[in-house]
């Protein structure tokens, strides 16, 4: 989610994607020095390269990034849509992700890009442009967002409700997660040019960016991060705690018994009764079941879901949310760093549902297999 676009660094010609205050020249007091302001404009007038080494490397990495972020998340729809066992829960879940994960590869990550290459990352695409790319850039990544907060609560509900929650209550559940997934998200998305709420272009600035409004600042970054965030916590907290209850409780226990007890005696758990020395001893035993190996990898594959998101979006929503209430700033490699690390979240998602499925990767080689 793009929000605001600081002008070049002095450093490096890399920054982060369309900004507001700070994209006119007399933007740069606000940022720095008052005698840097010439310096500042004479190395944008300057004729050396605009590009280093390192730049570009970096931009090369941004693009395959880009790329393999498409057609990661491409190759899962694909997958979905071919495989008939595919189409129902949790993979509706996860086709709604990968739905928003691809549209964030195919629609954000490249203007983005654009905004980061253009000479004084200025906005020259126009108003539209600037309205749709603001507008899917808030759903797509507010749509990915929420969509791990479902998977997270469908995992949750099948392990700690297994008998409750059938398979009609769950596709139900999930087609009503993914419904307010995507209503929830286009509100956030669309609410400033529906309802006027802050600037999001300036054809005097070329400035395009998130409104700076601060309501909606809090609105938008409450709703597309916050919120999805302290779910996806407490429901990681109650998968740990029944994972754990459910360690606590097995245990191999050898119980003396009586000669005369006979083996329909024994209590009723899972036991093998024998004789050694003239006394029985029953000893329990508690293999893992299939359903608490199935459990066991659904709760790792939560656990790093919500790790990996974490990790990828907690910087860029503290910036944003603290930037325009403090009216600070910070410098702009950082701005692009935590914006980049946060796109690549929609890079990593498929990758961890892939690796904790077997039938996944199953239907990648079967899929190849057949296509050659």
């Amino acid at each position: 989610m793009e929000s605001s676009n600081v002008s070049t660094s002095a450093a490096l010609t890399f920054t982060s994607g369309p900004e507001g205050y700070n994209s006119s020249p007399s933007s740069f007091r606000a940022v720095g020095k008052q005698g840097d302001v010439g310096e500042v404009e004479g190395i944008l007038h300057s004729k050396e390269p605009p590009f280093s080494v390192f730049t570009v490397l970096i931009l090369t990495l941004l693009v395959l990034l880009i790329v393999a972020t498409f057609l990661w998340n491409l190759l899962v729809l694909a997958t979905i849509l071919r495989v008939r066992a595919f189409h129902r829960v949790p993979h509706n879940l996860v086709a709604s992700t990968a739905v928003s994960d691809v549209l964030v590869a195919a629609l954000v990550m490249p203007l983005s890009l654009v905004s980061e290459v253009s000479t004084g990352k200025r906005w020259r695409l126009g108003r539209v442009l600037c309205h749709v790319w603001i507008s899917f850039d808030v759903l797509c990544c507010t749509a990915s967002i929420w969509n791990v907060a479902a998977i997270a609560l469908d995992r949750y509900w099948t392990i700690t409700r297994h008998i409750q929650y059938t398979l009609r209550t769950r596709s139900r559940a999930s087609n009503l997660m993914i419904v307010l997934t995507w209503a929830l998200s286009a509100l956030i998305a669309f609410a400033p040019l529906l309802f006027g709420w802050g600037e999001v272009y300036s054809a005097e600035l070329q400035r395009c960016q998130v409104s700076q409004e601060p309501s909606y600042v809090v609105f938008s970054t409450c709703g597309a991060f916050y919120v999805p965030l302290g779910v996806v916590l407490f429901v990681y907290w109650k998968i740990y705690k029944a994972a754990k209850f459910r360690i606590g409780r097995r245990r191999v226990a050898v119980l003396p018994l009586p000669e005369t007890v006979q083996a329909k005696e024994a209590p009723q758990e899972a036991q093998m009764v024998f004789t050694a020395r003239h006394a029985t001893l029953a000893v329990q035993t508690h293999g893992e079941t299939w359903r608490e190996q199935k459990e066991k990898r659904a709760a790792l594959m939560v656990g790093i879901l919500i790790g990996v998101f974490v990790l990828c979006w907690i910087p860029f929503f503290l910036t944003e949310l603290i930037t325009p209430l403090c009216s600070c700033s910070i410098p702009p490699i950082w701005k692009s760093i935590f914006l980049w690390l946060g796109y690549s979240n929609s890079f990593f998602n498929p990758l961890i549902y892939t690796a904790f499925n077997k039938n996944y990767n199953s239907a990648f080689k079967s899929f190849f297999t057949k296509q050659r």
